[in-house]
């Protein structure tokens, strides 16, 4: 997978500014699971907002069988275009501790590890969100809309197979790992409570040593990998029921699904640290520091609507 993390700090020392990012990194990378399954798009600095995200056409199937000594008619190549507009991110913090130039202050490395969970949380629920405009919508146990949905219509296991079954209808293509193909779920705590009470759920630590296990993973099921984030999206109130119901999201999705944005050398999630004095009058008595996070361009889309089921569902309260 891409890496989205760079980063460049302001009038700090080059060690200093290694351990800002490794830390940035640390705290930011955890949070970033929407972002790491979709499909990354490189785009040079200084191209513009508007990103195209393209797909191929798939060739229908041959069944007339060929002519002997007569050359078929070639096939062309086909594309769709999908366009996303890119948006600048960020946000910073400012203390009003000194900061040396030859230590690690303990404030500003504090506030760089919360800017880093800031950051990564940012861009994953952008991301995220751009994952809910999927028009593939399975809700639980045969409902038809979200405000039928019940706090007792769970996410199980037969819910599970018949998103498999179609994501295969639709030849959406799997991830590899190890020479298997999988499907990919991600999961919020919540449905992770309800499906792990099935005698099918395969837990990670029973299959962990005998296979390379991707970040995040808490299991597996009928061809499906979940992977878990206390992002996932949970409508409030939304469901059936008196008080209504809160419906929870789980998606499944194959390879390419979606695409998300990376930006090329220095454009991609950086840590910007300036020190007290660095912003002339504004500062007048050298009092301020400041510690932020920043993308400069970024967006996400879903690219093949039939390859990413959504399921909407009740799930077990506390």
């Amino acid at each position: 997978m891409a890496e989205l993390y760079t980063a460049t700090t302001s009038s700090v020392p080059t060690t200093m500014q290694e351990y800002y990012d490794r830390k940035l990194l640390l705290r930011a990378k955890p949070k970033l699971v929407f972002y790491n399954w979709g499909k990354k798009k490189v785009v040079p600095l200084h191209s513009g907002k508007a990103v195209q995200f393209r797909r191929w056409t798939n060739f229908a199937p041959i069944t007339t069988p060929l002519t002997e000594g007569v050359i078929p008619d070639g096939q062309s190549l086909a594309q769709t275009e999908v366009q996303a507009t890119m948006s600048p991110y960020g946000g910073y913090v400012a203390t009003e501790r000194f900061m040396t130039l030859t230590a690690v202050d303990e404030v500003i490395n504090d506030a760089v590890g919360l800017m880093g969970q800031q950051g990564g949380e940012s861009i994953d629920i952008v991301t995220r969100d751009a994952v809910l405009l999927g028009t593939n919508v399975q809700y639980a146990n045969s409902k038809t809309a979200r405000n039928e949905i019940e706090a007792t219509d769970v996410l199980t296991v037969e819910e599970i197979r018949k998103a498999v079954r179609s994501l295969k209808k639709a030849n959406a293509p799997q991830f590899m790992r190890g020479g298997r193909g999988y499907y990919v779920a991600i999961v919020t705590p919540e449905a992770t409570y309800d499906l792990q009470s099935d005698e099918l759920w395969q837990d990670v630590a029973k299959y962990s040593a005998g296979e390379r296990i991707f970040e995040g993973e808490i299991g597996k099921l009928f061809g499906v990998i979940f992977v878990e984030t206390t992002l996932g999206k949970v409508y409030e109130g939304e469901g059936a029921g008196t008080p209504p119901a809160d419906v929870a999201t789980t998606f499944i999705f194959g390879e390419e699904a979606y695409g998300v944005v990376d930006i090329e050398e220095g454009g991609q999630l950086r840590t910007i640290v300036k020190p007290a004095g660095s912003a002339g009058s504004q500062d007048p008595l050298d009092q301020i520091n400041t510690v932020g996070w920043k993308v400069e361009g970024y967006a996400a889309k879903v690219l093949q609507h039939e390859w990413l089921i959504r399921i909407e569902h009740g799930f077990t309260a506390d």
